[in-house]
This record gives C-alpha cells, structure tokens and sequence, in this order.
C-alpha cells in the first residue's frame, strides 16, 4: 500500500487526545502545508520502538490539528552541552530557516536558552554557536523568538522565580545568526504585576512562564505569559505594550485569559485563517494534553472562542475541576473553519 492509498489514521496515529506533551508550541508551517509540534519525551507504551538512551527532542507533524505522527527525533545531545530539562521546545523561521529556542541545563549549572537550527522542520538541528544566550549566572527559562519594528530579533525569556522570588519577563536582543545575545537584559515586567497573579506563596508562588508575543491587526502588540492563581491553578495572562514594542511599558490585562489549570499558550493561524490559541492541560505531568482554542481579536485584546479539541471534557482542572463529568469524552472536534491546507483544485485555480 503506498502512502497516497493510507488512510489519514495510519499515516498519522496519534490522537490529539492521546498527545502526552508539556509546553505546546505548534508552527504552521508555509512551505510543507503541514502542522508541527516538539516533544522532549515520548510514549514508550503507545510507541516502545523509540529509543530514550540520549536526551532529545522529538517532532510530530500533522496535517488536520487532530491526527499527529509518530514521534521522530529531530535533536540527538551528542556532544551537546547539556544532557538535563530539555523543556519548552518552540521552532521559529527566521530568515528563511527554522531555529528551535528551548531551555537546557547540565547538571551543576542553572538553566539557560539557546538556540538550534535547521533547514528543515523536521530536523536534524544543531547547536547554534557554543554558548547560551541568556544572561551568565541568571536561572533561566522558557525563551521565545520576537522581532522588533526595526527587524532586530530579541528572546524574550523567564528569569526564574526560584532564583529572584518574584518571577520576570525579560527580553535581550541577539545578533542575526541568534547565536549570541547583544546588550544587557531587560526586565520587562514581573508576576507580581498582573492583577490575577495569586499573591500567596502557597498557592505556586510569583513564577513567570511561557512568554509568547502576537501583533494584534490593529497594530497592538500583546505578549501571553503565564503563572499562577489564587484559585484557578495554572494559568494565562496577558500584557499589552503601551509603546507598540518590546521595551513597553507593559500593562498587564486585569483578567486572566484562562485560568483553568491550563497555561504556557501559544497563538498561531491555521491554514483555514483561524486565529488558534494552544496550551497544556491540567498541569499534572502524567495528565497533560493539548488544548485548541479558536480566538477572537478586538482593538486591543484577545477572546476565547470555543475549545476544539474535545479535550477541554476531561481534562479541565482548577476553579471548574468539580464541575468536570466523569465519564470518558464523545464528543469529536469541531472547527469554525478547516485547519488543513487547501490542496490543488480546492480553491477553484
């Protein structure tokens, strides 16, 4: 049976539903008309061929948001720096190439960012330079690709709570191969700043995560972060820049995005042209799955319009955790507009 003969099950396996991930960061990609997404580990029950001997990263692709592949490596350490935390892959184009921002650490060193590169979205990628590119002597994480109105690219990262108590947003900018940092850091703002932050240690502390930044079509640029609540868990946030750029001020939004237990979002447009929103939840390692949601923009902010997946039905946590049903989940997704690409003929060309 040849490829085109599969139906779409066989040639991508993986359910939405089934997706053990953290940290979701999907890239529609423009050139193969194909969704992605990274994973630093894998299941070995659903898939027991994989091998899990050297820390890696792994990619999934998909054509429907729905039905994922298999996991394939697309980073192998080898003589890498780092051999611990391999958390929160996002890939990037930039200039025409595809670099993998994630955070790493070796033990008896902090956490840092750093960059990896490739021709493909599928890998293999490489180290970009030798070094970090978060600050020296800073406990990092969690770092993001934004270019500012002058064409400069910046990472924007976490300086974490654990290190300075009140988690920050910082930003740096980097040279144009994103193999080394110019300047010095900027602290853009810290947790404690959001309104909806919970202000009780107990409750997870100030911790800053995820940041991700989206211009709005009015021309407002946003950035989704997260952190924690009083009582809703894990949870999103926005800020606005008064400024239009990466250097704000920033105003923080007075109410959560979602506050759910789910957090460390991301925006992305599909193929259909639906702004999309995804995070993980709940945010118990074991349980963690992909929520999709369609967006909404106004002037100055952004909306919740319905959760796709079907996954919101069992795994909602946080403030909403008692009114979750029991029972496994029917309902099958459902998009205002198709997220596949269109093929040749479609559009009437």
């Amino acid at each position: 049976m040849s490829v085109k003969e599969m139906s779409i099950e066989e040639r991508y396996p993986y359910h939405i539903r089934d997706v053990h991930i953290s940290d979701p960061f999907i890239l529609a990609d423009p050139v193969s008309k194909k969704y992605y997404t990274y994973v630093q580990f894998a299941d070995r029950r659903r898939f027991p061929e994989i091998s899990l001997s050297d820390p890696c990263f792994f990619v999934l692709e998909s054509e429907d948001l729905i039905h994922w592949s298999r996991p394939e490596v697309c980073f192998r350490k080898g003589d890498f720096w780092a051999d611990l935390d391999y958390w929160a892959p996002e890939v990037h184009i930039w200039k025409g190439r595809y670099y993998l921002i994630s955070s790493f650490r070796a033990k008896g060193l902090y956490r840092r960012c750093q960059c990896l590169v490739s021709d493909s979205p599928k890998g293999p990628f490489v180290p970009v330079g030798t070094q970090p590119v978060t600050p020296k002597g800073w406990q990092c994480l969690d770092g993001t690709l934004y270019e500012d109105r002058k064409g400069h690219p910046w990472m924007v990262f976490c300086h974490e709570w654990l290190q300075v108590n009140d988690g920050q947003i910082c930003a740096i900018r980097m040279d144009d191969q994103l193999a080394a940092s110019v300047g010095e850091p900027v602290i853009l703002f810290r947790a404690s700043d959001a309104p909806w932050a919970s202000k009780n240690m107990e409750a997870g502390g100030w911790v800053t995560d995820g940041p991700f930044l989206h211009r709005l079509k009015s021309g407002v640029l946003l950035m989704l972060w997260s952190g924690f609540a009083s009582n809703g868990g894990y949870t999103t946030g926005y800020a606005r820049s008064l400024s239009g750029d990466i250097l704000g001020p920033w105003v923080q939004e007075r109410q959560p995005l979602y506050a759910m237990d789910g957090a460390h979002s991301m925006l992305f447009t599909s193929f259909g042209g639906q702004l999309m929103m995804a995070l993980h939840c709940p945010n118990r390692h074991e349980a963690k799955r992909i929520l999709l949601f369609e967006m909404e923009e106004s002037f100055d902010g952004i909306h919740i319009v319905n959760e796709v997946t079907g996954n919101w039905y069992d795994k909602v946590s946080g403030i909403a955790k008692g009114y979750a049903y029991r029972e496994p989940c029917r309902e099958e997704p459902c998009f205002r507009t198709n997220p596949a690409a269109k093929k040749k003929g479609e559009d009437g060309r």
